[in-house]
């Protein structure tokens, strides 16, 4: 697919390239590799909510929703002196914070990203249950142990003789059929280079370690977790939200490929088995990459994918020599953030999607994460911000935000949604052209219906200040 060429912007003072590389894009849609995509994700009509409280595919409210406003008046902004912080958060704020639709536990933070200066806070460094908003800190986490070139292979090894092979799960989640089917050719051209018309067919998911479950069981939400999948063990022909999974993913996706041998002449390949190469010395065969890790970051948030989130963490795990596990995303993810200077009093990172309960995250440590991914100095770190969800255009917030308001197409953010838990952080472009980060996150909500408003108006009303 043909992409359109990056934009190129430059500034001459540290403060004017933070805003030029972190709130001109604020206001863009979302990239793949810092490249525009946004007219690609909506032409692609996805409507999925974040956390556990996925929902189907829906047709968009008549006349909604809009285009994202054009960047004009934050680039003008650039081109004059900068604003001073916007002042008075609190009786802004408070208010709002007060609605009964948050329930009784609500923290919130507020940093002018340009400065590092809080500029409103309430219970700011608590602990709390962050739903899938804990997919910033694990994008943040892999972006900083793989960087943003990073590709996740999948591979087919021979022992000597090439008589058995064996596909060997790299723990991308997101190979498909096309690629499959590619792999499968490029097998079979190299096993006819060698003379070979049949094998015996293994597969190995040895990569990753511990519980294939995830703590909350079976669900439409998650696949089992394994180094071996096509399409993320969906078995329905969804490419977002909620479905249907398959129970043995890496089983699937072995079959699948041992039929696609058979159709490039390749005999014995039709009932393979799990297992490691027999050999210690093996043949690389063929091979096949994911997508940029940039790119996979900015497509975990854009949609709350849980599957490429716990694909994230695990990679992770692996680049900082940990076992590919829940409990070695967590360590993983914890020690990479640690590398940051960032508050982590309380934090506990149970896995990297945000499904499990027992995650705890501050407000205080999201706005730290989204300000360190605005740092002129990390560009690695930039998929975080541009992978932010659209307020009313895109991604988890494509159907929040309507056109009358002031937050549609300003606000970017992360989406959290558990039963009783809703959140929200990202980024917002003041009325004066500054860049604020935010964080607002609520326990024993009464329901989604009450709590994602109250949090839109939070944000939203960052935008007039």
């Amino acid at each position: 697919m043909l992409e359109p060429k990056a934009l190129q912007l430059t500034a001459g003072s540290a403060v004017l390239g933070l805003l030029l590389a972190a709130g001109a894009v604020a206001v863009a849609g979302p990239w793949d590799s810092g490249q525009r995509t946004a007219e690609r994700a909506r032409a692609a009509a996805q409507y999925p909510t974040g956390g556990a409280h996925h929902e189907g595919a829906r047709p968009p409210a008549a006349g909604a929703p809009a285009p994202a406003p054009s960047a004009q008046g934050v680039l003008t902004a650039l081109g004059e002196a900068a604003a001073p912080p916007p002042a008075g958060l609190k009786g802004t704020l408070d208010p709002l914070l007060d609605a009964p639709g948050l329930g009784p536990l609500r923290t919130a933070s507020v940093v002018d990203v340009a400065t590092g200066e809080q500029l409103y806070g309430k219970g700011a460094d608590t602990p709390m249950t962050p739903a899938s908003t804990v997919k910033v800190a694990t994008a943040v986490a892999a972006l900083t142990a793989l960087g943003p070139d990073h590709r996740i292979p999948t591979t087919v090894v021979a022992d000597p003789g090439a008589r058995r092979i064996t596909l060997v799960g790299g723990g991308d989640p997101t190979l498909d059929t096309t690629r499959l089917r590619a792999l499968a050719k490029d097998t079979a051209a190299a096993l006819r280079g060698r003379g070979v018309t049949g094998v015996r067919l293994f597969y190995d998911t040895s990569l990753y370690s511990g519980p294939r479950l995830h703590p909350i069981g079976v669900n439409a939400n998650i696949a089992p977790v394994t180094a071996l999948m096509t399409d993320e063990g969906r078995v329905d022909g969804s490419t977002r939200g909620v479905a249907p999974r398959s129970a043995d993913p890496a089983g699937d996706t072995a079959r699948a490929f041992g039929r696609l041998l058979t159709e490039q002449g390749v005999t014995g390949a039709d009932d393979p088995a799990p297992g490691h190469p027999a050999a210690k010395r093996t043949t690389p065969l063929a091979r096949t990459h994911s997508r940029p890790l940039s790119a996979l970051v900015e497509h975990t948030l854009t949609h709350s994918d849980n599957d490429l989130a716990e694909a994230l963490a695990r990679q992770t795990a692996l680049a900082t020599g940990r076992p590919a596990s829940f409990e070695g995303g967590g360590a993983a993810v914890r020690a990479q953030l640690g590398r940051l200077d960032v508050p982590l009093g309380g934090a506990r990172f149970a896995d990297g999607s945000g499904l499990d309960r027992r995650d705890r995250i501050s407000a205080a440590l999201l706005t730290a994460l989204l300000a360190r991914a605005a740092e002129p100095g990390r560009p690695e770190l930039r998929p975080v911000l541009t992978g932010l969800p659209v307020g009313g255009f895109s991604g988890t917030l494509e159907n929040r935000y309507g056109p009358a308001s002031p937050g549609a197409g300003l606000v970017r953010a992360k989406t959290g949604t558990l039963t009783g838990v809703n959140a929200l952080a990202g980024t917002v472009v003041s009325r004066g052209g500054r860049l604020l980060a935010f964080a607002f996150l609520a326990g024993r909500t009464p329901s989604p219906s009450t709590a994602q408003p109250a949090l839109d108006r939070l944000a939203a009303a960052l935008t007039s200040r």
